[in-house]
């Protein structure tokens, strides 16, 4: 079995809890460990895959706590660093119809190095880069571009989902878009919601959205669509695959559970490569995925609402 490293950020979600979504009144947090990336290795793990991480924590209690989260977790952390920068946090408010206040103090996450090292230890396994804060410059900008230059020659399988937090844009998404672009001319398998595939191509159809991305050179496109399921295009050719009806809690973490499951699966084969070139082979694999995603919104969290292996197959609609 391969091993599934993600690369990308690691922080505490400091949820507010009780009083609407105005951060401004909000006297109790519940500290929760956050991250698109992240949460994916652990999905893997979860899974009964290999799943590693590659981010930058703070040396303080917060970054021991996102440290000792993953590694119960059975993530490989080996290659995660530890900076003096201190750690990454979002503060986040909710009402009870989903609107948000949030407040993002950006720190160590950032400060990811690029080690020349690796490159010899991704030889050959799955390489998935999510956005969320990637493109927002620091080391990890740096390094991310790096690896992804990398990846083609090491033979690695390389994932990307961009992860668009409008939050964390506000002034304007040009510089997001460009750089996801630049990703697209080396990503195997992309993953995008609805909102995404639009933004970044350009195109406000499914089928043109697709093709806009298969002619940067993706060979396998997942646009999911919520309770519709996942819209799955292999070279062009193109199936809706449906997901399961079930009552949302917390949309958090689907989309990480989604990508997790897909990838521990293509890591699981023998040779993903063919596998993505497959239609019908990744209409089963992404039909597991959209149930793996459908099973962690009927609970609060994202990581705590993973699924295992056992839940996944005991669910049914």
């Amino acid at each position: 079995m391969k091993k599934v490293y993600c690369i990308g950020e690691l922080l505490v979600d400091m949820v507010a809890e009780g009083q609407g979504k105005d951060l401004s009144k909000a006297v109790q947090f519940t500290k929760k460990a956050g991250g698109a990336p992240a949460n994916v290795a652990v999905a893997v793990s979860r899974l009964g895959g290999k799943g590693g991480f590659i981010g930058a924590v703070g040396r303080d209690p917060f970054g021991e706590f996102l440290m000792h989260t993953l590694t119960e977790e059975g993530v490989d952390v080996r290659h995660a660093q530890r900076v003096q920068e201190f750690t990454t946090m979002a503060f986040v408010s909710l009402d009870s119809n989903g609107e948000r206040d949030f407040v993002f103090n950006r720190g160590a996450d950032k400060e990811l190095k690029y080690d020349s090292q690796l490159v010899s230890v991704f030889g050959g396994q799955v390489l998935h880069f999510g956005a969320a804060t990637a493109f927002l410059g620091g080391g990890l900008e740096t390094a991310y571009n790096q690896y992804l230059k990398e990846a083609g020659a090491s033979g690695c399988l390389v994932s990307f989902d961009p992860n668009y937090r409008e939050d964390l844009w506000k002034e304007g998404a040009d510089h997001f878009i460009h750089h996801s672009r630049r990703f697209l001319k080396r990503a195997h398998f992309v993953k995008m919601s609805l909102e995404e595939a639009r933004l970044i191509t350009g195109q406000d159809e499914l089928d043109t959205a697709c093709a806009f991305m298969h002619d940067m050179g993706v060979v396998c496109v997942t646009i999911t669509l919520g309770h519709q399921g996942t819209y799955l295009s292999v070279k062009g050719e193109a199936q809706l695959i449906a997901s399961i009806d079930v009552s949302v809690v917390d949309t958090t973490g689907a989309g990480d559970a989604f990508v997790g499951c897909v990838l521990w699966q293509l890591a699981s084969t023998g040779d993903p490569f063919a596998v993505i070139n497959d239609l019908n082979r990744m209409k089963h694999i992404v039909s597991k995925g959209n149930r793996a995603g459908a099973y962690t919104v009927r609970s609060h969290g994202a990581i705590p609402a993973l699924p295992s292996l056992a839940d996944i197959e005991e669910f049914q609609d």
